[in-house]
């Protein structure tokens, strides 16, 4: 029998050797030096070769009869499984690809091609918040562990660790991330979706408004306070084109001067930048094409119309909107999302324009993907329109000759 004194000084010669043990295990030394435990056997009249591991990694008592990590057979465990008929060769070939199996659908691994094949058609704003569940949460719990072994409980202990660390809207939005990474899986997979199974383990908080609507009285009134801020032109400009235009937020502050066309009197917002995926056309009014014209020269040459005042290479910031909303005094009483309210309420007042028409400019109604964002038979014609009598009613409003209730006319 062998020792492993034997086995640690036993030195390569021309040829490869054999070092017996007992019960057919034996040290195999390459020409080159390199040491494995290996053990010969038959089963059903063919001739076999198990290689148990690499000495010195598997100690001789381990090759042996060891306990090591899951997929290691040793010399007693062989010896069993031929005494069954069966063969430990292919067992472990077996073993191993289900390991590897096992890599391949880790958390981490099945989430980032979930993210590759969205992330290139979704919004920055998705982008970064899906990463920041990724990688500030997901993984750091489960990203290692098989896919398949992830129970619910394992996600209810991620969801309450979130939702202490960084509020349940926080742990909320993460368990949807988790949930849909699971929904993108093959069902060859047969797994469930323990993301979704707890959904209810927190209580979220009562959403507040996204903002309520303007009164005819208050528009004069919230755009005179926005004129008069001490800040940054662009900023107010910012302001009174959210107001004419009506997008999002995001949509407006991380606009790019390839969007615009002031020649065509169309500002086009791309799919990845829209929340509904699909490119939206915002048709300029007069009012607005103005606005456009003015912020050009203040860019300075950035390809944002908002660029940031640190890093011109960066969009106007999220909150800075927000802000001023606060500095001039409508703080807690309007938004930058009221915005949109305002428009819808006094569009659809009016009776004048087609609510599918109004929905579309507010990029409510999801298009067929095989129309183009040049679709001018979107109701565009309508929604031209639209937008250049809105524009003329603030104004009007701003000016005192148009009162509540004569939209697009004047007193």
């Amino acid at each position: 029998m062998l020792t492993d004194t034997k086995a640690r000084t036993a030195r390569a010669t021309g040829k490869p050797r054999k070092l017996t043990d007992r019960d057919g295990l034996y040290l195999f030394i390459t020409t080159k030096g390199a040491k494995s435990w290996r053990y010969d056997y038959r089963v059903a009249g063919s001739r076999e070769t198990l290689t148990i591991g690499r000495y010195p990694d598997v100690p001789l008592t381990e090759a042996r009869n060891g306990k090591r990590k899951p997929g290691f057979i040793s010399l007693a465990d062989a010896r069993a499984m031929v005494a069954q008929g069966d063969s430990p060769a292919k067992a472990k070939q077996a073993n191993k690809a289900q390991m590897t199996l096992a890599r391949a659908n880790t958390v981490q691994a099945l989430a980032e091609k979930w993210y590759a094949t969205r992330a290139s058609a979704r919004s920055a704003s998705w982008r970064d918040l899906s990463r920041r569940w990724l990688d500030q949460d997901i993984y750091p719990a489960l990203g290692s562990k098989p896919i398949q072994e992830v129970t619910a409980d394992d996600v209810e202990r991620l969801v309450r660790k979130v939702a202490e660390k960084r509020g349940a809207n926080s742990a909320y939005a993460m368990r949807l991330t988790f949930a849909s990474v699971y929904k993108s899986l093959p069902r060859a997979l047969g797994l469930g979706n323990p993301a979704r199974d707890v959904a209810g383990v927190i209580e979220l908080p009562k959403a507040k408004p996204k903002g309520r609507a303007l009164s005819a009285k208050e528009i004069p009134a919230f755009l005179g306070a926005a004129d008069r801020y001490p800040g940054r032109p662009q900023t107010k400009l910012a302001i009174r084109l959210l107001m004419l235009t009506f997008p999002r937020k995001r949509e407006l502050i991380e606009a790019t001067w390839d969007e615009v066309d002031l020649e065509r009197g169309e500002w086009v917002i791309p799919a990845e930048r829209m929340k509904m995926d699909k490119p939206h056309i915002v048709p300029l009014s007069r009012q607005a094409a103005e606005c456009f014209e003015k912020l050009k020269p203040l860019a300075f040459g950035s390809d944002y119309v908002f660029p940031n005042l640190g890093n011109p290479k960066k969009p106007m910031g999220a909150s800075t909107l927000n802000k001023v909303f606060d500095e001039i005094g409508w703080g807690g009483k309007f938004t930058p999302h009221g915005v949109r309210a305002t428009a819808s309420t006094w569009l659809n007042t009016q009776g004048k324009w087609p609510g599918d028409a109004i929905e579309r400019q507010l990029a409510h109604t999801e298009r067929d993907l095989v129309r183009a964002a040049y679709n001018h038979a979107d109701h565009m014609e309508q929604r031209i329109a639209m937008m250049q009598a809105w524009s003329e009613y603030i104004d009007g409003l701003c000016s005192g000759k148009i009162v509540a209730g004569n939209f697009g006319r004047a007193a």
